[in-house]
């Protein structure tokens, strides 16, 4: 439970440093609206595109396994993001206290186990997204949306361990986009003909005990060359 602990505090940090204090209240420092069950929306939908959909157009193609998990891993920092918003403004609850709540979920237990390769069933696995979908337009229950999401990692090639590496990783890039013009536009997704994400992943699979300060070296590095 250290791992969620860290990682719902690692989301209060970015969204404060991102989004100023008090973005709770659906408001940025600049002013603009926050949504983020449209984020977690939107972020679905393209967790539905890396997979072999269409009926018309290339049929026979694989799942794009590895951008599956990273579009899991980037549906969590909106989930966190309206679950810290909601216990901010309802009933001020601790994050210590969050975990505990996430511990008694029921998918939650999925997560421990070790991970399984993404099956072929696309179908049911893309049935099992939209379902997901559905939980966030039923009330403000942040736990169905929370237990919905985490059969969702089990699915997509994941278990705790790895969302939690992989989510490090994604908070690091976030954190030097943001730190290198990501909000101004002049920032560059690709580098040297591939894009930011991959490059992460690359960093953390060839060194998976690597720290965060020492990522977000390696991706200076990397950018500036």
């Amino acid at each position: 439970m250290l791992k969620i602990k860290s990682m719902l505090t690692l989301q209060q940090e970015l969204n404060d440093n991102t989004n100023g204090k008090g973005w709770e209240e659906g408001i940025t420092k600049q002013g603009k609206p926050i949504d983020w069950r449209r984020c977690i929306l939107l972020e679905s939908a393209e967790l539905i595109e890396s997979y072999p959909w269409k009926h018309w157009k290339n049929i026979d193609a694989p799942a794009d396994k590895e951008n599956i998990k990273i579009e899991v891993v980037d549906i969590w920092h909106f989930v966190m993001s309206e679950i810290l918003r909601i216990n901010a403004t309802t009933s001020n609850m601790q994050i210590e206290n969050i975990v505990e709540e996430i511990n008694s979920l029921s998918n939650f237990s999925i997560l421990k186990n070790p991970s399984k390769d993404i099956d072929d069933n696309h179908f049911e696995q893309i049935i099992n997204i939209e379902n997901f979908i559905k939980t966030l337009f039923n009330d403000q229950d942040w736990k169905e949306m929370t237990n919905s999401y985490f059969f969702i990692v089990s699915q997509s090639g994941l278990n705790l361990d790895s969302l939690y590496q992989l989510y490090i990783g994604k908070n690091i890039l976030n954190k030097f986009r943001q730190d290198n013009g990501y909000k101004d536009g002049s920032y560059k997704k690709i580098w040297s003909g591939k894009e930011d994400n991959v490059i992460m992943q690359e960093i953390l699979f060839s060194n998976s005990n690597i720290t965060p300060y020492d990522l977000y070296d390696k991706l200076k590095e990397k950018y500036n060359s």
